[in-house]
């Protein structure tokens, strides 16, 4: 073999070796990478299907439920506009509380209910996760504007 066959096929040997990392590189990307959405896009039916996903906004008052002797926990997550009922097998966030910002992981199930694998909870009264902001601000009904109030 001459100097130049070697060199072209340690070239080679390396652009595919480079090729095989990339491609496990990004599927492990793509396994990991979890999106979040609202309780109205989760009642449009616009979450992937049998995949993990966050779903975001306000637990709705009155709405905890917890089993007692055990750590099941059952709560209605809303943006105003839709609810999305969230079962939770786990020990919740001090901060949890009804009437306040939530962000839960997890998959629908056949009934369509969200079991969560994990739930955040806002860290004070002034924070609140910029997705679950951002789902209540488009879902709040806009109102008209009133005379002699400045916009």
């Amino acid at each position: 073999m001459t100097k130049r066959t070697r060199r072209l096929w340690l070239v080679l040997g390396g652009l595919a070796s480079l090729g095989v990392a990339s491609a496990l590189v990004l599927n492990a990307f793509q396994s990991n990478l979890v999106f979040f959405f609202t309780p109205t896009q989760v009642s449009n039916n616009e979450v992937p299907a049998g995949r993990t996903f966050r779903v975001g906004g306000m637990v709705e008052a009155g709405s905890v439920q917890r089993t007692p002797g055990a750590l099941t926990v059952r709560f209605v997550v809303t943006d105003t506009a839709h609810t999305v009922p969230v079962v939770y097998d786990g020990i919740l966030p001090d901060l949890f509380s009804e009437g306040k910002g939530v962000v839960a992981q997890g998959r629908l199930d056949g009934n369509g209910r969200f079991q969560a694998e994990e739930v955040l909870a806002k860290h004070d009264e002034n924070y609140m996760p910029p997705e679950a902001q951002h789902a209540i601000d488009q879902a709040a009904p806009k109102s008209p504007p009133q005379e002699g109030r400045p916009q």
